[in-house]
């Protein structure tokens, strides 16, 4: 992914008002990130814990999603898969949950998804962080062939917020 700025992400969002988008909690490091590390830029808001935001670049430009933990969803005793890397984790997957841009969001409607409670999704797939034994299923796929599964997963729930 390439380095975004502040702007750029303020001006991504598909599924908050430009105020909303204007107020939100942009990370402070965005120099020192390893962008080509990153297959979309995850964060939560340190302020307030069950907010989290998502940036990708899909068709050539950021697209970014506003983002709640689900309370029901975070699970601390039992393995769970991030259905975006497909990383296995106790404890570390979350429900999120996205309100639907338009008038389908402002009428309430919204679309969930089990994805790493800390969005390092990208992180998992090289390798560069580890959830412990059994996390990453053995498979025979090259590493260039995870990251586009894993950004065509978000994809397709971007298109879903998005629909």
């Amino acid at each position: 992914m390439k380095p975004l700025t502040e702007q750029e992400i303020r001006t991504a969002f598909v599924n908050c008002t430009k105020g909303e988008a204007k107020r939100l909690a942009v990370p402070r490091d965005l120099a020192e990130r390893c962008w080509d590390d990153l297959d979309f830029l995850g964060w939560r808001d340190p302020q307030a814990p069950d907010r989290a935001y998502v940036v990708a670049e899909l068709s050539s430009r950021p697209v970014g999603i506003q983002l709640r933990a689900s309370g029901a969803g975070s699970w601390q005793l039992r393995r769970s898969m991030c259905s975006v890397c497909l990383t296995t984790h106790t404890g570390g997957v979350s429900l999120m949950v996205a309100p639907r841009s338009g008038k389908a969001g402002q009428q309430g409607n919204s679309v969930g998804i089990y994805i790493c409670s800390d969005l390092a999704c990208s992180l998992y797939v090289r390798g560069k962080k580890d959830t412990g034994i059994g996390a990453r299923l053995h498979e025979s796929l090259t590493l260039q062939e995870k990251t586009e599964r894993t950004v065509a997963n978000l994809a397709s729930f971007i298109a879903k917020v998005s629909a």
